[in-house]
């Protein structure tokens, strides 16, 4: 009896799972089988100031074989490379993606492997997400059927390995980590916007933020009900992890476009305040899956490198600010990333801005070096 109840109960699970929800106390990092499951790392290295970003998107068309969209970029280097893989699977039982022979993850080892780039580490001693009660997506995670949910489970830790960058390896050791999963019944919002930022003055500080429209459930008079949120997590250093964008305790609004993000959270207890900005050339265009066709499409555009400003307060009063010039900014949505790759001539790259040359404060004299029947006349 007991056995029959426990398989009828996990059965039911796994159906309310299949709808992307999680329950109050539920784990949202096993697969659950929606149309798209996003994995995205970041490494940050404050010293040098380089970042890298890697994402593998498990994507499971209603009709077909299961397949990932890979990528990897680097900055300052401008590196991007993506693919897209055959013969992918994520576990649902624990956290473990793979995909064809160039990836392979768990929550702890990171393998991944695009044209001539990689990346291979092993996070230690990991900040993970503390709350048990709900994840990223707070009291949203039980809503099932959204178009997208958001938990950042890995909010620090640093990295033992290395990585490949179009061939060239490069140490990572004890580069600092960050780890989020986004997934959705149907791939990504019309639009959103994203940041995520370490490389503080506290090593042990992190910041992340994701915003859009998200929608739900059967159409109702033509359209289906939506909503527009924003959630903010502050990893406060020798603090604790504070969330905010629940729309009637912990509101958050924000103001985003192609260089500019301006965030604004409170709730009864906290406060924070974001402001972040990055050169709109230099973003990366990024591709999203279109699962049903088994392929890629530009998606958003997003800055590994931006400048981000942050303030936390508590009953009115100040307990951490921040500053950094690495944070990770991004702007999504199909029509806008497809503009600007036409503007690009099609290179989803970077565009660096030429810096001028400072003027020359001892200038060549046009004379020097001349013999006197060599000068123009009068000189």
């Amino acid at each position: 009896m007991r056995s029959t109840i426990a398989d009828a109960w996990k059965s039911a699970l796994d159906r309310y799972r299949a709808t992307g929800a999680d329950l109050p106390f539920g784990d949202p990092l096993p697969w659950h089988g929606v149309s798209m499951e996003g994995y995205f790392w970041r490494l940050t290295d404050p010293v040098t100031g380089r970042v890298v970003i890697a994402l593998v998107g498990i994507n499971t068309p209603q009709n077909g074989p299961t397949w990932a969209t890979v990528g990897i970029a680097a900055e300052p280097e401008g590196l991007l490379e993506t693919a897209v893989v055959a013969d992918a699977s994520a576990d649902g039982r624990r956290f473990g993606v793979r995909a064809g022979e160039s990836v392979v993850v768990t929550d702890r080892v990171v393998r991944i492997e695009v044209g001539t780039s990689s990346v291979a580490f092993t996070v230690m001693s990991p900040r993970q997400w503390p709350h048990r009660l709900f994840g990223g997506s707070s009291v949203f995670q039980m809503v099932p059927g959204l178009n997208q949910y958001w938990h950042p489970w890995l909010l620090g830790g640093h990295a033992n390995g290395h990585v490949v960058l179009d061939g060239e390896r490069i140490d990572v050791d004890g580069w600092q980590v960050y780890a989020e999963k986004n997934w959705g019944r149907g791939g990504f919002p019309e639009s959103w916007w994203w940041g995520q930022a370490q490389g503080f003055a506290e090593p042990e500080a992190c910041v992340a933020f994701a915003g859009g429209r998200i929608t739900a459930g059967p159409r109702i008079g033509g359209k289906p009900w939506s909503t527009e949120v924003t959630a903010v997590v502050v990893a406060i250093p020798d603090g604790p992890v504070i969330r905010l964008g629940d729309p009637l305790i912990s509101p958050v609004t924000t103001t985003a476009r192609p260089g500019s993000w301006t965030i604004r959270g409170h709730s009864s207890l906290w406060r924070v305040e974001i402001d972040a900005e990055a050169d709109p050339n230099e973003s990366f265009v990024l591709p999203v899956p279109l699962v049903e066709e088994g392929r890629n499409t530009p998606g958003d555009l997003e800055h590994l490198v931006g400048n981000l400003h942050v303030r936390v307060s508590r009953l009115g009063r100040e307990v951490w600010s921040g500053r950094t010039t690495l944070a990770a900014l991004e702007i999504g949505g199909r029509d806008l990333a497809e503009a600007e790759l036409a503007r690009r001539g099609g290179d989803p790259r970077p565009v660096r801005t030429p810096t001028p040359n400072p003027p020359n404060p001892n200038p060549p004299n046009p004379n020097e070096g001349q013999d006197s029947h060599d000068r123009p006349p009068g000189s």
